[in-house]
């Protein structure tokens, strides 16, 4: 394309940051970074990455359709951690509704794969509300929806924890294949999204598939030790969180289901990562 796309990014502060890294890596845009604090540190890494930050709040209607002033795309990520699966709802509409009035012409959003499976995970079935006010709102669509991160095994400290001691402990049994998906694959395939117009697509992401006997393999070899597989309870988690209980619930009894074949085939230039590769990339010790 000749001219770079103005593609607003919300939850660009959050893990999905590299979003707007590879929105402009990949040429498609110029990334502009929805924040409730353009002026803190973390929207400041993120001007320092070459992104615009912009004053928007999702609780003030106002402020999301001025930062929607210019702007050609969205690419949206929203989050239930922080204020709940209503909220992220309620969120995600909101943004739907601001760019609808802006006349936005592409609306990209991340959510999640099996969201629109009736799984019955709680942030699930709030990504499949935002995806569904996102197609009624007659907007140009393209849904990503991608699996369990690879970053989600550095990310939980109990994981760092447990490598240290030379365990990989997930709730699932270790011949339960996983599919799972590096982030930055994940922007990526939103450039590729913009490039492209995929309009009407609801695309499911995945990298590779593991059991849990095979990813702490690939473990040992990335850190040159043993690392020795251990499944965890599934019941253990319900004290934790009943959203992730009944999430490695449907890990195992349903599962994720992107067709990663499929995906290397029509969209090479994502460079999709398996999750050996994908260590590689990453300060193990």
């Amino acid at each position: 394309m000749s001219d770079k796309l103005k593609v607003l990014v919300s939850g660009a502060t959050g893990q999905h940051d590299v979003g707007t890294g590879k929105l402009g890596r990949y040429g498609a845009a110029t990334p502009c970074a929805l924040t409730r604090h353009p002026d803190g540190e973390a929207a400041r890494a993120l001007a320092a990455r070459g992104a615009e930050p912009v004053a928007g709040d999702f609780d003030d209607p106002a402020s999301l359709r001025r930062a929607l002033a210019g702007v050609d795309a969205v690419y949206a990520m929203s989050a239930f951690w922080e204020r709940g699966v209503d909220a992220e709802v309620a969120q995600g509409t909101a943004l739907v509704d601001a760019a609808k009035a802006a006349n936005v012409g592409h609306f990209v959003y991340s959510s999640v794969a099996g969201a629109d499976k009736g799984s019955g995970v709680p942030h699930f079935e709030s990504k499949h509300r935002v995806e569904q006010a996102l197609v009624a709102s007659g907007l140009p669509w393209t849904v990503l929806a991608p699996v369990y991160f690879m970053e989600n095994l550095l990310a939980f400290p109990q994981n760092v924890e447990g490598l240290k001691q030379g365990v990989y402990a997930v709730p699932l049994p270790a011949d339960r294949a996983l599919q799972q998906v590096a982030v930055a694959d994940i922007g990526a395939m939103g450039a590729v999204a913009l490039e492209r117009r995929l309009v009407g697509r609801r695309l499911e992401l995945a990298g590779d598939e593991l059991t849990g006997a095979e990813t702490a393999a690939a473990l040992s070899r990335a850190l040159g030790r043993e690392i020795r597989y251990q499944a965890v309870p599934v019941e253990a988690v319900k004290a934790q969180s009943e959203d992730l209980y009944l999430m490695y619930r449907y890990f195992d009894e349903v599962g994720y289901q992107a067709p990663i074949a499929k995906l290397r085939e029509e969209f090479p230039e994502v460079g999709w990562h398996g999750f050996s590769a994908w260590l590689g990339e990453q300060h193990l010790s």
